[in-house]
């Protein structure tokens, strides 16, 4: 996206949030890991990431961990370039909106998002950061395209997101996707300010704010693309996830729908394109 039109900031809404900064910024990306209560999979998962020297600041999205994995000392030595702790209400989608609002303050021109549960392969963080530097405004990984990898994946989650999900966020963000429950995913700083987006806005507190992105890149003429990535799940170990139970499972059902329906749309005169 060129000449965007730039959302007013004093408009965001951004929950209450407490700022660790270890250092300055020294690269174009950033690279976004929500997380609360991780423990060793979160750690193992940033050793690997610190390892392979990616071309991203790391800001570690903490919605109120109280397990010990985010020792400020462990992030320092593993090249977090900032901690920043929510305070205030809202769950993942708040833990994003507050994660993404303080990068673009830092002025990135891309955001990298990962979560922070050690399932996904690391490895394409480059990727994604490569087709954001080729211009694209939102990537989606996919563990199903070639070249991709999905590992040991439930087949209830494999139903849900191939039969369901991806194909009501393909209809409505005009783009073939494979999976769209993946959070894998990469924005450019244009395509989240843009005025016919506002992803800063209290309605997104779950997961809503992942299925609207999705949607509405496409319905705004964004450059969207899907890459390759693995995903594997734990063998012999519970699933982990933040969705569980059938409760939970239909509320984000609920959600998918409505961001393809258009629910969060920014109301009409508030959406001009630039």
């Amino acid at each position: 996206m060129t000449d965007m039109a730039v959302q007013d900031r004093d408009s965001w809404q951004v929950p209450e949030h407490r700022v660790d900064a270890f250092g300055p910024k020294a690269r174009r990306h950033a690279l976004v890991i929500p997380i609360i209560n991780e423990g060793e999979r979160f750690r193992n998962q940033l050793r690997r990431i610190a390892a392979g020297d990616y071309p991203v600041d790391i800001v570690i999205a903490d919605g109120g961990s109280t397990d010990g994995s985010l020792d400020p000392a462990f992030l320092r030595d593993h090249k977090v370039r900032a901690l920043l702790t929510k305070t205030g209400p809202g769950n993942l989608s708040a833990q994003l909106r507050m994660a993404y609002a303080w990068c673009l303050r830092e002025d990135y021109a891309g955001i990298v998002t990962v979560d922070g549960n050690g399932k996904d392969g690391v490895e394409a963080i480059t990727a994604f950061c490569d087709r954001l530097d080729q211009g694209y405004d939102y990537v989606q990984g996919s563990r199903y395209r070639r070249g991709g990898g999905a590992i040991n994946t439930p087949l209830s989650r494999t139903i849900g997101n191939r039969l369901i999900h991806a194909p009501l966020m393909s209809l409505a963000g005009r783009h073939l996707f494979t999976d769209t429950t993946n959070g894998f995913r990469a924005y450019s700083a244009a395509y989240l300010r843009d005025p016919r987006v506002q992803p800063f806005r209290d309605i997104f507190s779950r997961y809503e704010l992942l299925f609207y992105l999705t949607a509405r890149a496409g319905q705004i003429g964004a450059k969207v693309m899907e890459i390759p990535v693995v995903r594997a799940y734990p063998r012999g170990e519970p699933v982990p996830t933040k969705i569980g139970g059938r409760a939970a499972q239909l509320a984000v059902l609920r959600q998918t729908v409505e961001a393809a329906l258009g629910a969060f749309n920014p109301p009409a005169g508030q959406d001009a394109a630039p």
